[in-house]
């Protein structure tokens, strides 16, 4: 390197680089800098190389730069000794930022992302909140940063050794870097390929997903080499000597730089005749060399700088003075020495927000200095520096680190603070941070007495990530016998909620009934029944349904709702009236007793499982105002809390299946594929996925695309297994669904019969549910349509027993597609006639499209244009385009063109203003058609006579309700679909 100007040092052989550098910040800042109105776009960039290279040399010119131009700079660095300390480089980002600034201002900042994000960054938070996911946390950091970096455009955010950076930073990064580009935000990182994790494959293809390749730092030529040692020996330094100093260090800047130190300490002439002796020199400009010439130094430099080492980032004087054993003005005098042997990089001055630090010159003498440091004296010295740390009131999150790295001692104190920085830790969002101290607690060992409780918040800590070792953990702390019972009853709900979210239903009600024989407090009984009755309704074959359907509802006659165990027992007796096909009435007061002032989705003890419930019973009994209400609320309340697991994807998924039932299928399909995004990044062949692909098969199918819904459900395994588990919608009949689509109507038959017989043996009948007898009907009505029949009409006796106007309207239509004649204009009828006064607009669509079809099948063409314009007119509302088509094409075989329906002055027309267009245009073709059918007409005008009258219209009631003056007919509404609350 080359001297130029006081403070500055141009880089040698490095302008590629520094040529991208620029080029990125012009196009950062605009052309010409600061034009506000100048196009600014960001991106990433990536600097590779062994240690040495000028990575950190590199970047720091890359920050003076930026900031030469105007730019908002952020600067972080991995550390080796940090890399387990979760968001240690999102702090080393953000606190600068936040340390000037009090809790309001911090609020401000974050708004409505604090309790979220604020222990990630390093703010204190009140206790008492609750553990966000790594999902939640991620997204708010999103957040901060889009904000952050529009607010302060533009920004530049550096940071070094990035293979050292802890995972919880480094998966954030890489995540959220590809949305550089749309910032006015450069993210330049550098980094040792050699030495990245395994779990940091995602770095490495950081820049090559914007489009560049990371710039390998290239070592010196022996000219560049040259430069430098002649800069620091003079310029009598011969060729000679200057090459070998390039042979020897490979071009390595670092090691260039610290052997011509050597050589300037040994006073040693740079002329070739000393060759000899400059290859001696070598090996102590290397690891060992830096011991030797660290101790020459004294023992009190040597605990300095090993202190240091142990402490990290951490390390300010007064930290590595009590580590150290030192006094202030030692460790002050010291800290010079060793500045000027440079071994510290020169002191910075302290500012309020940032006491003075200590930090080595480059990572490779900070590594070098740990290495050699004796192992027992490493141990003593993390200890001390633990306490030191908590001392100096940095938390248990801080000491955490230095504690994993004592040998176990069974030390009482060890175990408090490893649970308390795994708490910590938790809080942040970083549970594999937390299981890590857990796992080290539980080596230490703790207490018998305590043992239980760190087995307990180790398989916490451990059920978003790995199930299973969740499972191993929680068992383990139920078989301790110094378990009391209070947290017997923790472990117990959390070990069934690990099971049954991984679809292992039965498992989990077995776990809670054993411990409701066991308990002896009459509260943590009824607790455990509560969730044995839960897991028991969720398995997909349970045997005894009807017979645990009767128990239930006669404990559920008795409750009063007062505790949270009654309420959720009422919410189950809601769900599984409406299930067996109970009165809706029913289903309904025992939900609205079970809701009460409300529940909540993210109880950390009781759950979210009971709240769904009662949503759905609202959404099946025709109140799909009330279901989207609760759902949403349940949505808003797992993002206020971070949580972005198994909550959200439910949430979102099923607020998705209530569009679907209210006939938005875009807005429905929009929300399930958001669901199953959610779903898949906590795992696949879940509960939660299986919710979000039924319902984005089913809603893919109502929308006419049939093809891209089998190539998704093939995509998403729906021909493997499915979990033991009750699912909405049906998994097995969405199956039967896509076989029906596909003509496959025997295999269709077969599919649906044993779903049918599955929900028969648990006493689910309801049509609302579980529609399989629907669509088992249409899958016989071409081979076997006389139990075509049977099977549409139990269904129809079903949903009157259960009283809801959407499930009879779809039953009633049913039967009418699988009946013939007469029949099946009447059915259809009376189908329409229900679906009028229900929330489905495409169930009520559909079946005017049918009913229009089947009227001008026997001649009506004006009672099948009307029905057909309605169809058409939903259809187009609801999204359905096969739909809509098919609306199209029957009023064109019925002679009737499907215009624009619009005026001329732009407004839409009604349904009925188009039918009177049309036919006012035909003139009477109804009254010509009837007299070519003749007796025909008259004989289906007689049919027609006795079914208008009982659904409450006739012919002349239907010409009234198109314009005549006598005003509308009773039920001539078109429920639209609703997009809002």
């Amino acid at each position: 390197m080359r001297r130029q100007g006081p403070g500055h040092r141009t880089l040698l052989e490095r302008e590629p680089e520094l040529g991208a550098v620029d080029a990125a910040l012009t196009e950062l800042c605009g052309d010409p800098p600061g034009d506000p109105a100048g196009a600014r776009t960001g991106g990433v960039m990536a600097f590779a190389g062994p240690g040495g290279a000028g990575k950190t040399a590199l970047l720091a010119e890359a920050r003076r730069r930026a900031a030469a131009r105007g730019c908002t700079v952020l600067s972080a660095r991995g550390g080796e000794r940090e890399q387990g300390v979760a968001f240690h480089v999102v702090r080393q980002l953000f606190q600068p930022v936040l340390a000037a600034t009090g809790e309001e201002t911090h609020r401000e900042i974050l708004a409505g992302w604090y309790d979220i994000v604020a222990p990630a960054v390093g703010l204190v938070v009140p206790d008492g909140g609750g553990a966000p996911d790594p999902h939640g946390v991620r997204d708010g950091l999103d957040w901060l940063v889009t904000r952050f970096a529009v607010q302060h455009a533009p920004v530049v955010m550096v940071l070094d050794d990035a293979h050292w950076a802890d995972t919880e930073s480094l998966d954030w990064l890489t995540r959220f870097a590809p949305r550089a580009t749309d910032l006015p935000l450069l993210l330049a990182v550098a980094y040792r390929p050699e030495e990245l994790p395994a779990d940091a494959a995602a770095l490495r293809g950081l820049t090559e997903r914007q489009g560049c390749r990371p710039r390998l730092l290239a070592p010196l030529t022996p000219g560049a080499v040259g430069r430098i040692v002649r800069e620091a020996l003079g310029e009598e330094a011969d060729e000679a000597f200057c090459r070998e100093c390039w042979a020897v260090t490979g071009g390595n800047p670092f090691e260039v730089v610290e052997l011509t130190a050597k050589v300037r300490e040994r006073d040693l002439k740079p002329q070739s005749v000393n060759l000899a002796h400059l290859r001696e020199l070598v090996s102590s400009a290397l690891d060992s060399g830096l011991g030797d010439r660290l101790t020459r130094l004294g023992p009190a430099a040597v605990r300095l700088a090993s202190a240091v080492a142990v402490l990290g980032s951490e390390a300010t004087s007064a930290l590595a003075a009590d580590v150290a054993g030192l006094s202030t003005t030692e460790t002050a005098d010291l800290a010079l020495r060793l500045a000027d042997a440079r071994f510290f990089a020169p002191p910075r001055p302290a500012s309020q927000e940032r006491p003075p630090s200590l930090e080595f010159l480059h990572p490779t003498i900070a590594t070098a200095v740990y290495r050699a440091i004796p192992g027992a004296l490493r141990v003593a010295m993390h200890g001390s520096a633990a306490s030191a740390v908590l001392a100096a009131g940095r938390g248990s999150g801080a000491a955490g680190r230095h504690l994993l790295e004592l040998h176990p001692e069974a030390d009482p104190w060890v175990v408090r603070h490893l649970r308390a920085a795994a708490r910590e830790y938790l809080r942040a969002g970083a549970p594999d941070a937390a299981r890590r101290c857990l796992a080290r607690a539980l080596r230490e060992p703790p207490s018998l007495r305590e043992r239980p409780a760190v087995l307990y918040e180790l398989g916490c800590a451990a059920q978003l990530s790995e199930p299973a070792v969740t499972v191993n953990h929680l068992r383990a702390a139920l078989e301790e016998p110094a378990l009391d019972p209070e947290l017997r009853e923790a472990v117990t709900y959390r070990l069934a909620q690990a099971y049954g979210h991984s679809g292992r239903m039965e498992e989990a009600a077995q776990v809670v009934a054993a411990e409701a024989g066991r308990a002896r407090s009459a509260r943590t009984r009824l607790r455990m029944q509560t969730e044995q009755i839960m897991w028991n309704l969720f398995c997909a074959d349970g045997q005894d349904s009807p017979a645990r359907s009767r128990r239930l509802a006669r404990l559920a006659d008795r409750l009063s709702g007062r505790g949270m165990a009654e309420r959720y027992l009422l919410g189950l007796r809601a769900f599984d009236a409406m299930t067996r096909g109970e009165p809706a009435a029913t289903a309904l007061r025992h939900a609205e007793e079970a809701l009460g002032d409300g529940l909540s989705w993210t109880d950390d003890e009781w759950g979210f499982e009971v709240p769904i419930l009662v949503a759905l019973t609202f959404l099946h009994c025709d109140q799909p105002g009330r279901a989207e209400e609760l759902f949403a609320d349940g949505v808003a309340e797992c993002e206020r809390k971070g949580w972005r697991g198994a909550h959200l994807a439910f949430g979102l998924t099923l607020l998705g299946y209530v569009r679907y039932r209210r006939g938005a299928l875009a807005e429905a399909e929009e929300l399930a594929r958001e669901g199953l995004r959610i779903a898949d990044l906590v795992g696949p062949q879940t509960p939660a996925h299986w919710t979000a692909v039924g319902t984005l098969v089913e809603t893919l199918l109502r929308r006419g695309r049939h093809e891209e819904a089998q190539r998704f459900a093939a995509e998403h395994s729906c021909g493997g297994n499915l979990p033991q588990a009750l699912l909405c919608p049906d998994a097995q009949t969405v199956r039967g669904e896509l076989l029906l689509a596909r003509n496959m109507h025997r295999e269709a038959r077969q599919r649906l019969a044993e779903t049918g017989h599955r929900m028969d043996r648990r006493g689910m009948r309801n049509p609302a549910w579980c529609p399989w007898q629907l669509h088992l009907a249409q899958a016989l009505a071409l081979t076997e349509p006389r139990q075509a029949a049977e099977v549409a009409q139990d269904a129809v006796r079903r949903a009157h027993q259960f009283g809801a106007h959407s499930t009879i309207g779809r039953a009633l239509h049913t039967a009418g597609l699988v009946a013939q004649g007469p029949e099946r204009i009447r059915l259809l009828a009376e189908a329409v006639d229900h679906l009028e006064r229900s929330p489905s607009g495409y169930d009520l669509a559909l079946a005017l499209v049918d009913h229009g079809a089947a009227l001008r099948r026997i001649g009506l063409p004006l009672e099948a244009g009307e029905r057909l314009y309605r169809g058409l007119e939903g259809a187009v509302q609801c999204g359905a385009d096969a739909l809509a088509t098919r609306a199209r094409d029957e009023l064109s075989a019925t002679g009737l063109r499907p215009l624009q329906l619009r005026t001329d002055h732009g407004s839409p027309l009604t349904s009925q203003e188009q039918a009177v267009a049309e036919l006012a245009a035909l003139g009477r073709a109804d009254d010509r058609i009837g007299e070519e059918l003749g007796l025909a007409e008259r004989e289906v005008t007689r049919v027609l006579s006795g079914v208008y009258r009982k659904v409450g219209t006739d012919r002349a009631g239907l010409a009234r309700a198109m314009g005549g003056p006598a005003g509308p007919a009773v039920g001539t509404r078109v429920p639209r679909p609703v997009t809002g609350r």
